[in-house]
């Protein structure tokens, strides 16, 4: 059970930034659902790589960027936890961007950019337009009655 998703994309996360964004997504993580429980001594994670994977993406460095990818060693599924880790590196992630496709075809997109992060489309998984945000409920436009036969006013 769960929300697949599928994961691309290069963030700018400089290397002298790394331990500190760790520590960060590490708390903002802990507080949140998911698989992911610092506790666990049996599966420790020590490293932004070995986070990742319960955000459902991975992880590899080229030189200053982050390079994010389909988890395909994990479980590659969406929980409040994986939204976490994503909000987070706004606080450290000078630009870049992210695309995320869930099971169901649905596409949304972190764009990143001086501290600030901006959601475009809606979650997959939780129907969100922003990270945390309510589902999106748009209106749906009211259909007009269909008249049936003539009439006239008088």
């Amino acid at each position: 059970m769960g929300y697949l998703v599928d994961t691309t994309g290069r963030l700018l996360l400089p290397t002298a930034d790394e331990g500190a964004a760790f520590e960060a997504l590490t708390a903002a993580m802990a507080t949140r659902q998911g698989c992911f429980d610092p506790e666990d001594d049996q599966w420790p994670v020590s490293s932004l790589a070995d986070l990742a994977t319960y955000a459902a993406t991975s992880v590899e460095r080229d030189g200053e960027w982050l390079v994010l990818a389909t988890d395909d060693q994990g479980d590659p599924k969406w929980s409040e936890q994986a939204t976490a880790f994503y909000a987070e590196l706004a606080r450290w992630v000078t630009q870049g961007t992210v695309l995320i496709t869930g099971e169901d075809g649905s596409q949304w997109r972190y764009t990143y950019a001086d501290g600030g992060l901006t959601q475009s489309d809606v979650n997959g998984w939780d129907g969100s337009l922003e990270p945390f945000g309510s589902p999106d409920e748009e209106e749906l436009p009211v259909e007009e009655p269909q008249r049936r036969g003539w009439f006239r006013r008088r």
